[in-house]
Formats: structure tokens, C-alpha cells, sequence
């Protein structure tokens, strides 16, 4: 059957089986959305800015495991979800954005709307595509799914010049794809299992290091089953959250510069480090030359070219982590005597009693541990949680209690501010049971904030509960530890009335100065079918600790702080 290109593009996505596309129409893409107009198939939601398109999309893939799809005009249309794409790419999340382009024989005349979208995208894609004939389209689309979604997840970018949309051809699209230069290694060497198996077996004081690829390789439960099995105590990244429980033992947090006192420093006086999916991100690693710097390192990563590219792996697996765990479990549970590491599970105990993971609460001001601590308390594994970027966005990976894979939707590689409330609308239409709160500060809340339209229109009832201290926290923050307290750009004291601004969008708004008015707030939101702002007057001088300071080792730790400021509640009254 003959198709328009923009048909092709429609014809497609119901072929992959997208339940939902995000984006925001414009003269290069419009064939495309008369053809959105004319099916039923797949809901598309009108976000009100296309960076939020491309970030609900990826809230949608993160919490899913889907991919994740946005659609956007040529020139500032795509330009606008360049930041989104680039947050994908960081975090290796799986989509498949389509953009419009100007015909193909105004390609390169500065054109109305024209712009190199091609070559601004390959930086910050896994893959990208200019479809210069309409008979391409069908195979390029399948293409793209399976290069989102295979080996390493990852975006990947269509471009699509109008005419190629209004241009007509057989439609016929491939029930299987094969690319010659591109066969991802799924299964990890047999030889190499075995031998990292003896290795584990002969270690004194092991870690396991989890990283972001074990929640997209869907091994949370291996993950868990080799922890538990070996008892061998085990780190988090910012994106292994809920990989295990908040409350196993052998779980000591966070590791890296806002990390636990105890994640820090075991992984400091590790003899050998087990990496499952990690990429060791300088915000983990700290000073290289300290980190880990006893250890030996097993790495087992679906990318090779991960592996070694920051530190070097000793015993180096490339292969998906889940069926890597599926080969080697049989040979832990025969082989591994949990007796071995009591010694060192004896070690990380003391780290943690020494200084556990606390705060100094108050009864004069709320503060933000306490917050999301009583988040929670409430809602535990109801919720999928996302966050923007700043201090509330630490504060909610230290403090809230993540119980599953894919409950901590999170901006980590790039951090985004701006991310969380749209990604949070993905989250809720993706999985619509679950209540989808959003923790976010009054300056990121602004960058995306009438994505409230969105929200009321297509009835995805977030709720953003931000954390307002009238500053750029997390600058802040460094600007008074590190820049003798010149506060440079970061005093938000100018603020709109977030609860009038939010209700004048159809959503429901909250002020919260007590614990009492704050606890209220929460159990009333969740009754609400509408998006709901819970405005958090906190702590304006709180910061994140513990912290490891740029350039220093893990072993050099902050764990106290004490800002003069605040303890004379000169920014409390």
C-alpha cells in the first residue's frame, strides 16, 4: 500500500506498539501531526515547551522500560530538545526523537526554520539519521527503535525534511533489523565468569559498586540474589537506586561525593571492587589516584568501551549484566562461603555507626532531610520519585526509602535543571498507578513550570513538593564553603506566588512552614486529581553533607559543617 512519508512515520509507531508520544507541532513536522490528527491508535500529548517533551519522554522510558518518544518542528523546535537529548544520552535512556526539517532542496540556504539538527545532535546521541528518500523511512524508524533500545540504551534522532513526509511510497516495515557494523555482545564470556568467580572467592574485603546499567538491564532481582547470597556488603550510584532495598544491611548507600560515610570509606579500603553497570563518573570516583586504590576491579558492562576507560578493570566482562548474573549465580551459590567477608562487613559497620547518615532537626524551621524523610514515611513504595538538580535532589537519594528498580527517576550524567517535573508527567502516564511525586527547589520549578497546563489538560496529577530556600541551594552551598560565603547570583528572594501561579493553571497549591501544615498538605495532595505545587519554606542555610570536596578522595569526607549563618538564625526569622 502507497504512504505519505508523514503516514509512514504514523504506520510505524503503531507498529512498535508506542502508547504515547510527547511534542509540540510547527510548520516542518505539520503532514506529520495531520496524520496524528487522523488516528486513534496512540495518544500524543502537547507539552508546552519541547525541552519538556523530550524530558517526559524520558521520564515515561525511565520508569517503563520502554522507549520513550517526542516529536518536534525543524530549527528552535529541535534546538529546544536538544538539552533533553542530551540528558538521555548522559544517562543512556532509550528514545526515538523525530523532528521536522525544511525540504530537502533548502538544505543549506539558511532557510526559514533551518537548521543543522543532524550535526548538532550526533554529540549527544547514540545514533542519528537525515532521511533523504521517503523509501528509507520505514527501515530507518525500525532501525532506530532497536539502536534505542539494544546493548547500551540510548536516544537516537530522526530528521525528516518535509517533502520526504509528503512524498509517497510503498509501505513496508521489517519484522526483523540486522546491522553489520552494530551486534551488542549480550553474553559474557564463560572463561572469564568462571574466573571471576575464584577471584571473589580469594577476596578479604570485597564491595559491590552498582551502577545505572543494572536497572536497564533489568537485573535488580540477580543483583539482590548475588548481594544476599555472597553477603558481601554493596554501594549505590545515583541511578542504582531501589536496586536494592533501603533497608538490607548490606546496603551502605550512596558512594561519591554526597555519598554515606561508610559507602565512602569501604570503597576506600576495598581489595577488590565488583562494578555491575557502573561507569565510574567523577562525582563516584573523586581523585582518581585515591579511588579505590587497594582494590583489584571485576567490571561487567554491556559498553566495552566503558571498560578501563576510567579505571582500569583488572577482570573485565562485556556482556548484559542480567544474563552475565543468570551464568554466574549457579557458580556463587556452589563456590562462595559468605564467612569470608565477616571480617569486612565487621569494618563497614563501625564506618557506619561512627557517623551514620543524619541531620539536626528543628522545631523553629522544616528542614529538608525531615521533609522527604515524612514523604516516605507516607507514600514508601507507592511512589515513583523524580527530582530536579540541587541540593533536593541529594537530599532525596540519601533520605527517601527506595524500595524497587526504577522508583528514583533522576537527571545523574548532565543534571538538568528543569528535568523533574516533566519527566515526572512521563513517569505518571507510564505508569499510572503509582503516585508520581516530583522533589524539586524554587529555582528549578521555574525552567519548566507551565508544563502545569500539560499536567491539568492531559490529567497527570504530579505532585511537586519543592524544597524553597530563596536560593540556588547547591551553588550556594559551595559559594559558602568554598568561596568565603560570597554569594554570587544565588539569592532567589525575588519569587512569584507559586500556590496563585499554579491554581491560575488548573492545579491545586500548598505554603507549608510547620511539620503539621507540611504532613496536612501531603495527605491532602494525594486525594487530588489535579497537579498539586506543596510550596516548602525550609531551612534557607541547610546543606548537603556529608560531601567529598572537588579534587579530594573518598577518604576525605566531610561529615560536619557548621555555617555561622545559621546557627545565629540570621536567615531563619
Amino acid at each position: 500500500m502507497k504512504m505519505t512519508g508523514a503516514k509512514i512515520v504514523i504506520e510505524s509507531m503503531i507498529k512498535e506498539n508506542v502508547e504515547v508520544v510527547f511534542g509540540y507541532p510547527g510548520g516542518a513536522i505539520m503532514n506529520v501531526y495531520d496524520e496524528i490528527y487522523k488516528q486513534n491508535s496512540f495518544q500524543h500529548i502537547l507539552t508546552r515547551h519541547e525541552q519538556a517533551a523530550v524530558h517526559a519522554a524520558d521520564g515515561y522510558a525511565r520508569a517503563t522500560g520502554k522507549v520513550g518518544v517526542a516529536f518536534l518542528t525543524s530549527g528552535p523546535g529541535f534546538t529546544n530538545g536538544v538539552t533533553g537529548l542530551a540528558t538521555a544520552y548522559t544517562d543512556s535512556i532509550p528514545l526515538v526523537v523525530i523532528s521536522g526539517q525544511v525540504a530537502t532542496a533548502l538544505i543549506g540556504t539558511d532557510a526559514f526554520q533551518e537548521i543543522d539538527a543532524v550535526g548538532i545532535s550526533r554529540p549527544c546521541t547514540k545514533h542519528n539519521f537525515l532521511v533523504k528518500d521517503v523509501k528509507d523511512l520505514a527501515n530507518i524508524i525500525k532501525e532506530a527503535f532497536y539502536i534505542a533500545k539494544s546493548g547500551r540504551p540510548g536516544p537516537v534522532h530522526i530528521d525528516i525534511p518535509k517533502d520526504v513526509t509528503a512524498n509517497m511510497t510503498d509501505f513496508v516495515y521489517p519484522k526483523e533489523i540486522e546491522l553489520k557494523t552494530y551486534k551488542p555482545n549480550i553474553k559474557g564470556n564463560k572463561r572469564q565468569i568462571k574466573k571471576v568467580v575464584d577471584v571473589i572467592k580469594k577476596a578479604k574485603k570485597p564491595i559491590v559498586y552498582i551502577g545505572g546499567g543494572a536497572v536497564l538491564s533489568n537485573a535488580g532481582e540477580l543483583v539482590r540474589e548475588f548481594v544476599n547470597t555472597t553477603q558481601i556488603p554493596a554501594v549505590e550510584t545515583l541511578m542504582a537506586k531501589g536496586v536494592l532495598r533501603y533497608d538490607n544491611p548490606l546496603n551502605l548507600g550512596m558512594v561519591g561525593m554526597h555519598g554515606t560515610y561508610a559507602a565512602n570509606m569501604a570503597m576506600a579500603e576495598a581489595d577488590l571492587m565488583i562494578s555491575f553497570g557502573a561507569r565510574f563518573d567523577d562525582r563516584v570516583t573523586g581523585k582518581l589516584e585515591e579511588f579505590a586504590k587497594h582494590a583489584e576491579v571485576i567490571h561487567i558492562d554491556i559498553d566495552p568501551t566503558s571498560i578501563s576507560k576510567i579505571v582500569h578493570a583488572d577482570y573485565p566482562i562485556v556482556g548484559d549484566l542480567k544474563n552475565v548474573l543468570e551464568t554466574m549465580m549457579p557458580l556463587v551459590k556452589a563456590e562462595i562461603n559468605p564467612e569470608n567477608y565477616e571480617y569486612f562487613r565487621s569494618i563497614v559497620r563501625r564506618y557506619n555507626d561512627l557517623h551514620p547518615l543524619s541531620y539536626h532537626d528543628s522545631d523553629k524551621v522544616l528542614k529538608p532531610e525531615w521533609v522527604i524523610q515524612k514523604t516516605g514515611e507516607i507514600l514508601g513504595d507507592k511512589a515513583i520519585v523524580s527530582t530536579d538538580v540541587g541540593q533536593h535532589q541529594m537530599w532525596t537519594a540519601q533520605y527517601y526509602p527506595f524500595s524497587f528498580s526504577r522508583q528514583f527517576v533522576t537527571s545523574g550524567g548532565l543534571g538538568t535543571m528543569g528535568f523533574g517535573f516533566p519527566a515526572a508527567m512521563g513517569v505518571k502516564r507510564g505508569v499510572p498507578d503509582k503516585i508520581s511525586i516530583n522533589f524539586s527547589g524554587d529555582g528549578s520549578i521555574l525552567m519548566n513550570i507551565q508544563e502545569f497546563v500539560t499536567a491539568y489538560e492531559y490529567k497527570l496529577p504530579v505532585i511537586n513538593i519543592v524544597l524553597n530556600n530563596n536560593y540556588l541551594g547547591m551553588v550556594r552551598q559551595w559559594q559558602t564553603m568554598f568561596y568565603d560565603d560570597r554569594l554570587a547570583s544565588t539569592d532567589l528572594s525575588v519569587q512569584p506566588d507559586f500556590v496563585a501561579l499554579v491554581e491560575a493553571c488548573g492545579g491545586k497549591g500548598y505554603r507549608t512552614k510547620t511539620k503539621d501544615e507540611y504532613e496536612e498538605a501531603l495527605r491532602d495532595a494525594i486525594t487530588q486529581n489535579v497537579p498539586v505545587f506543596i510550596d516548602v519554606v525550609i531551612d534557607r542555610r541547610e546543606i548537603v553533607l556529608p560531601m567529598v570536596p572537588a579534587g579530594e578522595g573518598l577518604a576525605n569526607t566531610i561529615v560536619e559543617y557548621k555555617d555561622p549563618k545559621q546557627l545565629e538564625n540570621k536567615d531563619e526569622k
